[in-house]
């Protein structure tokens, strides 16, 4: 007589949860670091230490010490409250270009990508147009030449940021435009604008948002390379690229004076890219953006 096998039950291994919290980690720190930017860009003038703009001849440039945490600059002024100050800049110009650009690149893809025909090809042949120029060379151009500074810059990097905004606008409105829910809303009669900015707009928003995201760091590099260059904030001003260029001439006296700018922009503009793509993922896992 055979033996009849019972199998016996086996417990099923539960999956650790220590990824989640290593994926956490950066944007823990991420959120921090835009936080404190935000902190200091909206509380600068009461938590620095001292004026950004006061100056001290007599000690000239130092190293970092217990009077001046982060030394002084060649003419003895305090580079933590300038750092401290310079946050404004570094955060009020990204965000107008950020939000500009894709402002434009949402429009134009959006009636682009949807609408199509000749309107396409128009706003596809002036994208292609303006991807064939340098932008940042011109940039330095048009402010050099008409001058304006850090406004001027502002309005320049919307404009040659909301082509790369308007292309992926597009691709997307195009993904959305043969799904089923717009030919329903079609034969419903449903107006051309509200299929475009009601129907088709949220499933186009998760990237909207984290190109929002890298458009910022994008903009707070170039404005940076545009206030090193001196076609940036006027001179004096508390500015995170302008304190690079003034600082260099110190590096060997009081490296923090050029180190702790540089590091704040790297740090700005890597935080600002992570969220976007935490962003991201949270709409499509979501289900928003299908």
């Amino acid at each position: 007589m055979a033996e009849i096998q019972v199998a016996t039950p086996t417990t099923r291994s539960v999956p650790r949860q220590g990824g989640r919290w290593i994926n956490t980690i950066p944007i823990a720190l991420s959120l921090l670091v835009i936080g404190v930017v935000v902190a200091f860009a909206v509380l600068g003038e009461l938590i620095a230490p001292r004026n950004p703009n006061q100056q001290n001849l007599f000690i000239g440039a130092v190293a970092p010490n217990d009077e001046f945490l982060l030394g002084t600059d060649q003419i003895g002024r305090d580079i933590l409250s300038r750092i401290i100050a310079g946050a404004r800049t570094a955060l009020v110009g990204p965000m107008l270009v950020a939000v500009g650009g894709m402002t434009i690149g949402t429009m134009l893809g959006m009636l682009g990508g949807y609408i199509g025909g000749r309107l396409d090809a128009l706003i596809m042949r002036w994208v292609d147009l303006m991807y064939s120029l340098p932008a940042l060379l011109i940039a330095i151009v048009v402010i050099g030449v008409i001058g304006g500074g850090y406004v001027m810059a502002v309005l320049v990097l919307i404009i040659l940021f909301s082509p790369a905004d308007t292309r992926i606008v597009r691709a997307e409105a195009l993904r959305q435009r043969p799904l089923p829910y717009i030919e329903a809303a079609l034969t419903l009669g449903v107006p051309t604008w509200r299929i475009m900015f009601v129907h088709v707009f949220p499933n186009v928003l998760p990237v909207v948002v984290s190109y929002v995201f890298l458009d910022f760091a994008f903009g707070l590099v170039s404005l940076s390379g545009l206030s090193f260059l001196g076609l940036g904030v006027p001179p004096g001003t508390p500015d995170w690229g302008r304190m690079l260029f003034e600082n260099r001439t110190v590096l060997f006296v009081n490296p923090l004076a050029a180190i702790a700018p540089g590091l704040m922009i790297v740090a700005a503009a890597a935080s600002m890219n992570i969220l976007g793509d935490w962003l991201y993922e949270r709409f499509a896992s979501s289900g928003a953006g299908r």
